[in-house]
């Protein structure tokens, strides 16, 4: 493996865009600069650890689903002609008149990249709601590229201990192939009991657009503000 070079001497080669940095700025963005490098490292490695993962457990039970046709399949039916499987099931239970404004805006990030995520994997939005009642809210909000399954029967939510206290969670969660048999790779396990104090729970890295963004800003992601589904 190549040296690295430290990221105290990668931080030197920045030039601010603008002139009239004060030298308090220049330093402090130096600095700073040097941890983003670090982060940026730390997440190559959290990458890494996560492909080199041993065979995950076999799903042994014989989930179905609806597909956007409106066929019962099974799970495998799920990966097409991919060997991975990326599914998030969102907030959309046959009990709520509209889906959860965070899980809305998380899929809204997704559809925008799912043409290309799809090109290397299987990408599925799952949800307990009528596949068409799914496909609707998809129209209302312009995405076309997502591809809505339906849970059939609370069974495959149970079992992921999304269905909890009358609350329903939602759960990133990827499958890979092994020959005949489905294992389960990675799933998102950050639940809210692991968050930081004064903190929502959220996973690390972000998936949605939204919150990176505002991280960019001197104001953060605030502490009382969330999207909504209309404005």
């Amino acid at each position: 493996m190549d040296r690295l070079i430290p990221a105290t001497e990668l931080a030197k080669l920045a030039k601010t865009p603008f002139p009239g940095e004060s030298d308090a700025y220049h330093a402090a963005r130096e600095n700073l600069l040097a941890e983003e490098i670090e982060f940026r490292r730390h997440m190559t490695r959290l990458a890494e650890q996560r492909r080199a993962l041993p065979p995950g457990p076999v799903i042994e039970k014989d989930y179905r689903f609806r597909d956007e046709n409106g066929f019962e399949v099974g799970l495998t039916e799920l990966f097409g002609d991919k060997d991975t499987l990326v599914t998030y099931f969102w907030m959309y239970g046959p009990e709520r008149d509209r889906p959860c404004p965070m899980c809305t805006n998380l899929l809204g990030s997704l559809n925008g990249n799912a043409m290309d995520i799809k090109q290397r994997v299987a990408l599925k939005i799952l949800g307990r709601s009528k596949v068409e009642r799914q496909f609707l809210f998809a129209q209302e909000r312009g995405w076309r590229d997502l591809d809505f399954i339906q849970t059939v029967g609370d069974e495959y939510a149970n079992d992921l201990g999304l269905l909890r206290d009358g609350y329903e969670y939602p759960a990133l969660t990827v499958y890979k192939r092994d020959g005949d048999k489905v294992r389960l790779f990675w799933a998102s396990e950050m639940t809210k009991e692991m968050a930081d104090p004064g903190q929502d729970p959220r996973d690390a890295p972000d998936l949605g657009v939204l919150w990176p963004v505002l991280d960019l800003t001197p104001g953060g992601r605030g502490t009382d503000w969330y999207p909504k589904l209309r404005y």
